[in-house]
């Protein structure tokens, strides 16, 4: 079983992150006009998706910032922002941020999308919501780069996801 931390707190989490070189899970998640999405609507761009626990969270809140500056000026990338947050939560914020680059995404419908992707955390205070990752595709959907945070309070490494979406 795959785990990370909250707070020094051992947490365990559901499945495995996509293996590099393999083929993401398809997905249904909810945009925030409440229409469905899947790995199909982004076909032949390539993907950097952002799945992080919480946009009401300081960290998570720092994440999408730091997307929606460095990743999302890419030519022919999209970056998703994956949260179990309302999608009106999600578009709230965004608004009042001034975060205009990246899409947020919610589990409101199908939460398959945080076993199938390997961060549905199972114990802890948050169980039931996401563990912080980032995955990088391809335009073909081919997992180029994962990272789990080990530790949910943690920003993830930008670098390596933009230096991932460089080289694919």
């Amino acid at each position: 079983m795959t785990t990370v931390t909250r707070r020094g707190e051992t947490v365990e989490l559901g499945g495995e992150l996509p293996a590099v070189g393999s083929q993401a899970p398809d997905f249904r998640l909810t945009r925030a006009d409440l229409s469905d999405v899947s790995l199909a609507d982004y076909a032949g761009k390539r993907k950097v998706l952002s799945i992080v626990p919480s946009l009401d969270t300081p960290t998570c809140a720092m994440s999408l910032r730091q997307f929606n500056q460095k990743a999302a000026a890419m030519d022919n990338t999209v970056v998703l922002n994956i949260s179990a947050d309302l999608p009106f939560a999600m578009a709230r914020f965004c608004e009042t941020e001034g975060i205009d680059q990246v899409e947020s995404l919610s589990l409101m419908r199908d939460r398959a999308f945080a076993s199938d992707y390997g961060v549905l955390q199972l114990t802890g205070p948050m169980a039931g919501i996401t563990a912080r990752a980032v995955i990088v595709l391809d335009t073909d959907n081919t997992v180029l780069y994962t990272e789990l945070v080990p530790e949910i309070r943690q920003e993830p490494d930008y670098d390596a996801a933009i230096e991932a979406l460089q080289g694919g």
